[in-house]
């Protein structure tokens, strides 16, 4: 029964450490000089590139503020790649929007445009909480 106690406090912890960290909220940084804080500090981040302009972009903040609130695990952000041109090359995005998949520093993935969500604007948050699950950067069950 100790050990099963300790695993809770232990957990609400980890969630404490999280929040503090920027974890439980989809936000926008302001350059990309913040990006490599942001992923520096966590071990699972998504980073939205978007672009104003680009109504897919839309679309996806609303299903990444949903699963940022229900993934306290990992940290949701997103950057305009107009404010990141070193980091939109260096990590050679092309197509907007596009998630990098971020664990321990590295980029590990991409969703890239609608493709993996189904092709379609109508996708369920469901569809991309399950792609995100597959990267293994959300605890997806």
């Amino acid at each position: 029964m100790a050990s099963q106690s300790m695993e809770v406090v232990a957990k609400a912890l980890e969630q404490q450490e999280w929040i503090s960290k920027g974890h439980g909220e989809y936000r926008e940084i302001p350059s990309e000089k913040d990006f490599f804080a942001e992923v520096k500090d966590s071990k699972n981040v998504v980073c939205h590139f978007y672009r104003d302009s680009t109504f897919r972009c839309k679309i996806l903040d609303k299903h990444l503020a949903i699963l940022a609130k229900k993934h306290l695990e990992t940290k949701f952000i997103k950057l305009n790649v107009e404010k990141a041109p070193f980091l939109t090359e260096r990590l050679r995005i092309k197509v907007i929007p596009t998630l990098a998949l971020v664990k321990d520093g590295k980029t590990k993935d991409y969703v890239v445009g609608f493709t993996d969500l189904g092709n379609t604007d109508e996708f369920p948050t469901e569809m991309l909480e399950w792609r995100l699950g597959c990267s293994d950067i959300i605890n997806y069950r």
